[in-house]
């Protein structure tokens, strides 16, 4: 589900990953510095509240209206987050 539309060209993006509507983690596709993107942890840790990941959001929101924030409900997150970062 996508949270909040950032700009379409320009807009980084941030993954909000949840196994049955909990929080597990945050990935943020970002620029390393061998200069080629990738996929890092960010924010809050697993099982925080979601008043403390959604003050979080709004702050990086805040921070960057670009930013897309998008919601990924999984059931196996760990098993997604070692691909998706394996793949870059």
């Amino acid at each position: 589900m996508v949270v909040a539309r950032g700009d379409p060209d320009r807009g980084a993006i941030i993954l909000l990953m949840t196994r049955r509507g909990a929080h597990f983690a945050c990935l943020e596709r970002g620029l390393g510095p061998d200069g080629a993107y990738a996929w890092q942890r960010v924010g809050p840790a697993a099982g925080e509240s979601d008043d403390i990941v959604g003050s979080w959001s709004q702050t990086r929101r805040k921070n960057d209206p670009d930013l897309w924030l998008i919601e990924l409900d999984v059931a196996l997150p760990e098993r997604f987050i070692a691909e998706t970062i394996a793949i870059g």
